[in-house]
């Protein structure tokens, strides 16, 4: 097994490091610069090139200065993230990618988003929240509850599903750390199934059809 071929592929744990803040956005030739300021303790050990998720997609690092990360993105990315949505000051979810041995605090993501979700409900609950999130029929079978999920880029696992929606119940520690605590209604959020979810639900789809 190449070790070092494996790690070439950048993954997340969906624990998210810090809030970054969109402090410039721009396009030009197709292409949709974003500018994030972060703490100087995120840029430690970050090289051009490498994967950054910002909100749960994956973007590569084309440029990075004192507190300030720097992307280029696509329109494919864009269509099917909340992208297109920032606006100067928004707060977005930075994780680095996994290093080779690291431990995973949540579960594995590729930074690939699906698609987007749309938020129906907000409800306090205490120091928590639990949020309803309605997502396109066509996914809604790969959402199962007490599965994982990723929503902007954060490791949660998924409370009661109805068709195609789900609730999600977040702590008081998530709603710190993220930008989970500045949900409303009907905000999207980018939403990354769980792989090995969608492996077992389409095989098991495959052999039923055979029979």
């Amino acid at each position: 097994m190449n070790i070092e071929k494996i790690t070439e592929v950048p993954m997340f744990s969906g624990i998210i490091q810090e809030i970054g803040i969109v402090e410039k956005i721009s396009a030009a030739n197709n292409i949709q610069k974003i500018q994030i300021k972060c703490t100087k303790g995120f840029l430690k050990n970050l090289k051009v090139g490498d994967s950054v998720s910002v909100d749960g997609v994956c973007l590569t690092v084309v440029k990075f200065e004192k507190e300030m990360l720097f992307f280029d993105v696509i329109e494919e990315t864009i269509s099917r993230s909340i992208i297109k949505e920032y606006k100067i000051g928004a707060k977005v979810n930075l994780e680095n990618s996994l290093k080779y041995g690291e431990s995973v605090g949540g579960h594995l993501c590729s930074g690939h988003v699906h698609t987007k979700g749309v938020v129906k409900e907000v409800e306090l609950n205490g120091d928590s929240k639990n949020v309803l999130i309605e997502v396109d029929q066509k996914w809604s079978k790969y959402v199962l509850e007490k599965g994982y999920i990723s929503i902007n880029g954060c490791s949660l696992t998924v409370g009661k599903v109805s068709r195609n929606s789900f609730n999600l119940h977040l702590i008081p520690e998530t709603l710190r750390a993220t930008n989970l605590d500045n949900l409303v209604f009907g905000q999207f959020v980018n939403t990354e199934l769980d792989q090995s979810t969608i492996a077992i639900v389409d095989t098991t789809e495959r052999l039923a059809h055979r029979n």
